[in-house]
């Protein structure tokens, strides 16, 4: 019983390395969410955070839950809306009393997507939403925190990217284009903010993981299959995902900026593994129109 106890104590053991800390994350929607698991671990880290999500989704979702998890507010505000935006760093410095100290962006919807649009059909007016939901919004939350100097010296900032920035992914269609576009402007901006206040700017190019997001990509389950057989170390999960923002809200990441970081097990680097290889033989035996 005493050495379940202390390890139990292990287990639970945070390292405090968000002591003092304060921050607004962006995004949690339930406990399936990165953004959630964020807040969890930054919370259990020393940090005092602010939640904030949009209405209609704070009312789908169970966020209040989680800010009474962790000592925290909501503050509804539309990310892509500089008059919302501008209301939430005001009231957050408020709150805090003062500048604060890092931010997660976990925000991204297409709604060609969710319509089942493929990429060679576009409806342009949803493709334009796309980008401001799930990169614009980005440079816009940088720029009012920029004119309102709300951010401490040495603070970070985090946005959640994929590797389709890079790489054709089949199904992932416009969120692609966005996620490419959010890259960018973390250098960018990156550069501006890291000039000017030591602020660093990075993204964090995270394994599939099975949020309400992601999901709703077409054929995300066979993605998620493929991607654990191709990478050594598998999926990162929603959780491990957090532990790496941690680091990157942490002094102990203070000359990391501008960087597209990947968290996804090793498959950013493989062309084709050993495991996956066995399955398409496999698969390719059997396919009448594959040759």
């Amino acid at each position: 019983m005493v050495c379940d106890s202390i390890l139990l104590k292990i287990y639970d053991m945070s390292y405090n390395l968000l002591k003092g800390k304060k921050g607004i994350i962006f995004g949690a929607l339930n406990d399936q969410s990165i953004a959630w698991k964020v807040a969890e671990r930054a919370h259990e880290e020393g940090a005092s955070i602010i939640l904030s999500n949009t209405a209609v989704a704070m009312r789908m979702g169970t966020v209040d839950e989680l800010a009474q998890r962790c000592n925290s507010i909501v503050i509804p505000a539309d990310a892509t809306n500089v008059a919302d935006i501008e209301n939430l760093i005001q009231k957050s410095m408020e709150h805090f009393g003062g500048k604060f100290d890092f931010i997660l962006h976990s925000i991204g919807m297409s709604p060609n997507v969710r319509k089942g649009r493929t990429y060679d059909d576009l409806d342009y007016g949803n493709f334009l939403k796309t980008l401001d939901i799930s990169a614009l919004s980005f440079h816009k939350i940088l720029q009012v925190c920029r004119k309102l100097d709300a951010i401490n010296e040495w603070g970070s900032i985090v946005a959640l990217s994929y590797i389709a920035a890079q790489r054709t992914l089949y199904g992932y269609n416009d969120m692609a284009d966005a996620k490419s576009l959010l890259e960018s402007i973390a250098r960018s901006f990156g550069y501006i903010y890291g000039r000017e206040k030591r602020i660093r700017i990075n993204t964090i190019s995270q394994s599939p993981t099975p949020t309400t997001a992601g999901s709703g990509v077409m054929g995300f389950g066979g993605l998620l299959d493929f991607s654990e057989r191709m990478s050594p170390l598998g999926n990162a999960t929603a959780s491990e995902c957090a532990d790496y923002c941690v680091t990157l809200f942490s002094d102990l990441t203070k000359k990391v900026t501008m960087q597209n970081l990947f968290n996804d097990g090793g498959f950013s680097s493989m062309g084709m593994s050993q495991n996956a290889m066995e399955v398409y033989n496999r698969n390719l035996d059997d396919c009448k129109d594959c040759q």
